[in-house]
């Protein structure tokens, strides 16, 4: 393992593979609890399920205890836009959840997030949470060895600008990963291409754009970890754990490795 370019960590093809099995974890996890979700269930609920899935598999949660966070996952609800803490509030029908997991395998980290529906919603909901899931893949298809971090960045704010009036974060984004859940660099989800970070074998990052239906500004509540949309617009949060191999992009938190999307996109697949 080598470090390079203001603390960045270059990971050997071994511990990829355990980062691998890392996402894996997360990657399954993330579909037990999709499957979860539905009126009447608690966001304690799905923390629980949540890292029961996770320990049954021989990983332990990255998000438990670190920096004081109290919880396996964090599950966000509808203004909620990230780190919202699991607890006794009752998943309603029209209501959409943004679930953030992390998990370790022997020290390595695979970290992702989905949102997800309970119920219907109104359309321009379910028009949000494809934009946004839309621009993490775009993003992640942009990448090529010898690129920039930016240009990551660029495909995610191109993306998303490109489908309408949408608010993106910019005061929270992507970040690198690897022995430590967060890493440099840090991974914006707007700006211009071929900046930042060279992108080679060996940099895992994760991808996370995170989108509303109004304004980018946001507020911290009390709890000093949920993060609201100022003007209480709704929120989606996506996110993957990927890296570049000579091939292309393997996203080790995806259960294909996103071969089918990255495909969809015209761009190399490198697992």
């Amino acid at each position: 393992m080598g470090l390079r370019d203001r603390g960045i960590e270059i990971k050997t093809p071994e511990q990829i593979l355990a980062m691998r099995r890392a996402g894996l974890v997360v990657g399954e996890t993330l579909e037990t609890l999709r499957a979860a979700v539905r009126a009447g269930v608690s966001t304690a609920d799905l923390d629980a399920l949540a890292e029961d899935s996770i320990r049954s598999r021989g990983a332990t949660p990255s998000f438990q205890g670190y920096q004081g966070f109290p919880a396996s996952i964090c599950a966000s609800v509808n203004d909620e836009v990230v780190h919202g803490i699991p607890g006794d509030r009752v998943l309603a029908d029209g209501d959409v959840v943004s679930i953030d997991c992390g998990a370790i395998v022997d020290g390595w980290h695979g970290d992702a997030a989905i949102t997800v529906a309970v119920g219907g919603v109104p359309a321009e909901v379910t028009e949000l949470m494809r934009v946004t899931e839309e621009a993490m893949w775009r993003g992640i298809a942009a990448a090529r060895l010898g690129g920039r971090v930016s240009d990551i960045s660029h495909a995610v704010e191109q993306h998303v600008r490109s489908q309408g009036g949408y608010g993106i974060l910019e005061d929270y984004t992507g970040h690198g990963i690897g022995s430590a859940m967060h890493q440099p660099p840090d991974v914006p989800n707007y700006g211009r291409a071929g900046r930042g970070p060279k992108l080679v074998r060996g940099l895992a990052l994760a991808v996370e754009p995170m989108v509303t239906l109004g304004g980018k500004q946001t507020d911290l509540l009390d709890d000093d970890w949920t993060v609201v949309t100022r003007d209480g617009s709704w929120a989606a949060h996506y996110e993957h754990t990927f890296v570049l191999t000579e091939r292309g992009a393997w996203v080790l938190t995806a259960l294909d490795g996103g071969e089918a999307r990255l495909r969809e996109l015209g761009a190399a697949y490198g697992g």
